[in-house]
């Protein structure tokens, strides 16, 4: 008999667990859905580099760090999914430095903007990263050697990362990623929806579900 109630009390407590997980995940989606249609600002700021369509129906929204190892293993993923979608997919980046000293390479990234060369930096800093991103000796001067190959003005570059608006913009994404609490690298949005099961199979499902239900 005690061990019917004990094994009664245990079911019962399962299902107050699943059914509270349930709910609190509800609610956690439809926050995001009503910040995505009330304050798209949250996810996407005037600042932020964008690539994709205007037109497209998706807006992926990715808060990234130059430093960090899965963001680099991510970005020709990301590109792919794109490609195999051309026209539906509109990518966001903002910016969520968390590794020590990681807004060095956002000015920099920021400062080629200026150069029209921002996604062939990014590119150059992704496939060089583990010569001056090591987490135990990081070296970022390393970065310099390496940023010609994308076509850049380093003299110039070196003026403009000193941009005070830099700062400004870096202060108000990472601003941006606690109110959506991002709390790793990379951090995906589709369509205001969080990618709450972190994987690249998880990112293209709910992808490829927001491109469904807009064709629609």
């Amino acid at each position: 008999m005690k061990y019917k109630i004990f094994a009664g009390t245990c079911l019962v407590l399962i299902g107050i667990f699943v059914a509270t997980s349930f709910y609190y995940k509800n609610q956690q989606a439809q926050m995001y859905d009503n910040m995505a249609q009330d304050n798209i600002s949250t996810f996407v700021r005037a600042h932020s580099q964008t690539l994709g369509s205007d037109d497209a129906k998706v807006i992926l929204v990715e808060f990234m760090d130059p430093a960090c190892e899965t963001c680099a293993a991510f970005s020709p993923l990301v590109k792919q999914m794109m490609a195999a979608n051309p026209g539906k997919i509109k990518l966001v980046l903002r910016y969520a430095p968390f590794h020590d000293g990681a807004d060095y390479f956002v000015k920099i990234l920021e400062a080629a903007k200026k150069q029209g060369k921002y996604w062939e930096t990014l590119d150059v800093m992704f496939k060089s990263q583990s010569e001056w991103a090591s987490h135990n000796n990081p070296q970022p001067q390393k970065i310099w050697q390496f940023l010609p190959k994308a076509g850049l003005d380093l003299a110039q570059i070196k003026r403009d990362m000193n941009d005070p608006a830099i700062v400004q913009l870096i202060e108000q994404d990472i601003a941006d990623a606690k109110m959506l609490n991002v709390r790793k690298t990379p951090g995906f949005f589709v369509n205001g929806k969080p990618l709450e099961t972190f994987g690249s199979k998880q990112l293209y499902q709910l992808i490829q579900s927001e491109i469904n239900a807009k064709q629609k």
